[in-house]
């Protein structure tokens, strides 16, 4: 679809467009989840052990989660990474305030991050460490507080060290996700005009002004074409002197095709994000509880062999399986690009099938113990408050009935999504024989989707 067709909502919204250039709206967010986290990790530290009855867990694992990864992220991409409590303490400092824009420098050591780190291989391997003790983190409070106190922690330094959001656009293991999945989000902030851009001398939304800060995200959104790296800060919407950024509706998916910017790292994310999907699924709801166990760290050398099998399944397994399913079409559809090339441009297939998977997933598991946040609300600590009325309340499933239909139908939107890059991919790389590189992947999809399904409906 052409740009000039997409919607442009800060034109048809001019009163969103005045909120989204306040200076003070999005640090009022931020401190509103900076307390949530707080609470968080002090309900973790000092509050009850059991799982279920504090609001660390419950309200981190279950209501954000289910917020971040069934709305936020499908319908508005990087918009919780905009009111993200973990970078604020950091970037406050080095701002030397929260709303006013502080003339000079930012103050850090001005670091350089390393060229060889500008990518997403630290998120991946993050998002692997959590992923392999998530057992463990999910269900024990004070585990969970460190964690989240750890990120902030290392936010801070990060900040106090290399200058803009280092943390987010290179560590964050959250964020190297949402980063991956914003490309199917439905919104996009782009710039109206890059000729416009282009045209411009002092680029205020890279080097800052008096209205706001150069892009903390280290982007340029006079030639921004994905959502993978833009956190939604607003920044480039204050300092813009032309009104030439703007945010849009547009295609879903639609970052999925721009080809010229495919990365390996970035296909690794899928591999990563579709596999802990489907590993998860197998170790929470399949039937085998000494898996489970191995995973909860019942027994060291059982936990290894676990976590050694987790990375091997994330690393090796799933993408060897892809590498020689591209091989395949590669040889059916008589494609001459190179393989590694091929390998990576179809990987991005498995992003809505990822995607779909950790929606479907998130569903069962915020369905049936979503009703605890009710009563935690409460009484954050477990220690017998009742601040709402509604300690009380009990535990009770939501919509059990539904559940399974919505897990069959998010899976089956996201695997004929999946197979429509493919052949898309397919047409751009061999035009004449689309299909025959397209049918081994979609057999490949479909195999995952089926195990899937048979986790979730037995």
């Amino acid at each position: 679809m052409a740009a000039d067709t997409r919607v442009d909502v800060l034109r048809r919204l001019p009163l969103l467009a005045r909120l989204l250039k306040s200076r003070a709206f999005q640090p009022a967010l931020m401190l509103l989840t900076l307390f949530v986290f707080t609470l968080a990790i002090l309900t973790g530290w000092f509050g009850t052990p059991a799982g279920s009855r504090n609001f660390g867990i419950v309200f981190v694992w279950i209501v954000w989660w289910a917020l971040l990864i069934v709305i936020l992220v499908p319908f508005f991409g990087r918009l919780w990474c905009m009111i993200c409590p973990i970078p604020a303490p950091g970037e406050w400092l080095q701002r030397r305030g929260i709303i006013r824009r502080a003339p000079g420098k930012l103050r850090s050591l001005h670091r350089r991050w390393d060229r060889r780190l500008k990518n997403m291989w630290l998120q991946n391997f993050g998002f692997l460490t959590i992923a392999t003790f998530s057992a463990i983190i999910l269900t024990r409070p004070n585990i969970s507080a460190w964690v989240l106190f750890g990120f902030i922690v290392l936010a801070i330094v990060l900040s106090l060290i290399f200058d803009n959001r280092v943390f987010c656009r290179y560590v964050c293991p959250v964020g190297g996700f949402i980063g991956l999945y914003a490309m199917m989000a439905p919104i996009e902030l782009r710039a109206r005009d890059c000729a416009a851009c282009k045209a411009h001398r002092t680029k205020d939304c890279v080097t800052g002004s008096a209205a706001g800060y150069g892009c903390p995200w280290m982007v340029y959104p006079g030639n921004l074409q994905r959502n993978t790296y833009c956190g939604l800060c607003m920044e480039c919407l204050k300092t813009c002197p032309k009104d030439n950024i703007t945010i849009r509706v547009r295609p879903v998916g639609a970052d999925l095709l721009v080809m010229k910017e495919h990365r390996l790292d970035e296909a690794y994310k899928a591999f990563i994000m579709l596999a802990c999907a489907l590993l998860y699924s197998v170790v929470l709801l399949g039937p085998w509880g000494w898996l489970k166990d191995a995973a909860n760290m019942e027994s060291l050398p059982a936990w290894a062999a676990y976590a050694a099998a987790f990375w091997g399944i994330n690393l090796l397994v799933l993408p060897g399986m892809f590498g020689g399913v591209t091989i395949i079409a590669r040889f059916a559809a008589k494609q001459t690009a190179p393989l590694r090339q091929l390998f990576i441009d179809y990987a991005y297939a498995l992003v809505p099938l990822g995607l779909a998977a950790w929606i479907a997933f998130s569903l069962g598991f915020v369905f049936a113990n979503g009703s605890y946040a009710l009563s935690v609300i409460s009484d954050p600590f477990g220690w017998g408050w009742n601040l709402f009325g509604t300690a009380e309340l009990s535990w009770t499933p939501i919509l059990p009935g539904a559940v399974n239909l919505l897990q069959m139908g998010v899976l089956t939107g996201g695997l004929l999504f999946g197979i429509n890059v493919i052949h898309r991919v397919a047409a751009h790389h061999s035009p004449g024989r689309a299909l025959h590189a397209t049918l081994p992947f979609a057999g490949l999809l479909t195999t995952l989707t089926l195990v899937f399904l048979w986790l979730y409906l037995g």
